[in-house]
């Protein structure tokens, strides 16, 4: 090569164009069910058009690899198969089509997503942009439009959307006429929407009360049903994609699922920041924004509690404070990598609440995961002999018979502590 000549190594990639925002139809992979409807609500008040993918099946994982590494982790081959599962089935146009991804920023393949992404789409759709959602400063220039009025909206969709979640999951499966907590959610959301849209964020108080009086109202019956936890990965903990519907499944079995808040994590994410700083001395700057962000969310948190609590008909979401007493006794919050201390912290809590038969989803691809779920169940049984963990592997070659056979087997043993 001739000093003259020189190699451009910028990778090319479709920018989206924010002037024209409105113009984009921005795909959303179905990774949180229960809160991206309200997250979706409040983003597109900002003259963002989202929709979120419902496409599951054998397609979506086979187009994944298909486009990704079978070394990727397996969320990755959930989420890039969705959207190229969608972009090719016609109904969208991919010059005015986006995606959307989530990132923690944490020492997760996650944070790598968007060039996974981008190099999936180049192969047959390089004009359609990848967008991030993030606050730890990835992939700048091209996420979403943030402002204040966004961040305490995100906060309080993700509150009420673990509200409606817990709620719904312990009525549904005690209800005495069919479809009965379906209606319910459906009008909390739609209430939801109306209080966020005009912010009344000191309406909190008065929109919990509203959910849980909505819920209380189902008649249920008084029948004891096997409750069962479900911690792990936050992708398959959460999406039903990912974990071949689990929630469906236990309901189907005739049990409660038992799902964490997903405040759980942002919190989680939160404190490992201020660790950081505590334990490695780094970023110690940042940590006090990190401190202040920490006790607003805790505050809110706390008042969630009382409140259900106080109206005494539903168990309340985990302290979050109490989840790391929990991990304490398991494992040091320094461990952050994979979900790390969060996941044993999760199956504590849970074994103190009274619910011991628990599952632990676990991705392929994730090796710090494997560690802090599957490898803290041995110390979590030494807490609480009688507890009842299952982990469960979920990727491309794994069936969903063999998933729901251990699962099934995890119930028996169940129901005959019961007799």
């Amino acid at each position: 090569m001739s000093e003259r000549e020189t190699v451009d190594f910028t990778e090319q990639y479709a920018v989206f164009p924010q002037e024209r925002r409105g113009e984009y139809t921005i795909l959303v992979p179905d990774m949180l069910p229960w809160h991206f409807e309200l997250l979706i609500y409040v983003i597109g008040k900002r003259g963002y058009r989202l929709e979120m993918l419902q496409n599951h099946g054998r397609q979506v994982i086979d187009e994944g690899l298909k486009h990704v590494h079978n070394d990727a982790c397996y969320p990755a081959l959930c989420v890039i198969g969705q959207y190229l599962d969608a972009l090719k089935s016609g109904r969208y146009d991919p010059d005015k089509t986006a995606v959307l991804i989530t990132q923690s920023g944490g020492g997760c393949r996650a944070s790598n997503y968007v060039p996974l992404i981008r190099k999936a789409l180049k192969a047959e759709f390089p004009q359609v942009p990848v967008l991030s959602l993030n606050f730890s400063g990835l992939e700048k220039g091209n996420g979403l439009e943030i402002d204040a009025a966004f961040l305490f909206e995100l906060a309080y969709s993700i509150f009420y959307g673990d509200l409606v979640m817990t709620c719904y999951n312990q009525t549904l499966p005690y209800e005495l006429h069919a479809g009965d907590s379906d209606a319910v959610r459906a009008k909390c959301l739609a209430a939801l929407k109306a209080a966020l849209d005009g912010g009344k964020f000191k309406a909190f108080a008065r929109n919990v009360q509203f959910i849980l009086d909505a819920f209380s109202a189902v008649p249920v019956s008084n029948e004891k049903k096997i409750k069962v936890g479900i911690v792990g990965e936050i992708y398959v903990k959460y999406s039903p994609l990912g974990n071949s519907d689990l929630e469906k499944f236990l309901l189907a079995e005739g049990c409660e699922p038992v799902v964490p808040a997903l405040m759980d994590f942002i919190l989680y994410c939160v404190v490992n920041n201020i660790n950081d700083a505590k334990l490695y001395g780094i970023h110690r700057a940042r940590a006090l924004v990190f401190r202040v962000m920490y006790g607003y969310l805790r505050r809110r948190q706390k008042k969630l509690i009382s409140l259900i609590k106080k109206q005494g008909r539903y168990e309340p979401v985990h302290d979050f404070e109490h989840l790391r007493k929990c991990a304490d006794k398991v494992l040091n919050q320094g461990v952050k990598m994979g979900e790390g201390w969060l996941i044993p912290a999760e199956m504590t809590a849970l074994c103190e609440t009274g619910t011991k038969d628990i599952v632990c989803a676990q991705p392929f691809g994730c090796l710090p995961n494997h560690i802090a779920g599957k490898g803290a169940v041995r110390t979590v049984k030494g807490l609480f002999p009688d507890a009842n963990i299952v982990p469960v592997d979920y990727d491309p070659s794994a069936t969903r018979v063999n998933q729901e056979n251990r699962i099934k087997l995890m119930l028996a043993q169940a129901r005959e502590r019961r007799v």
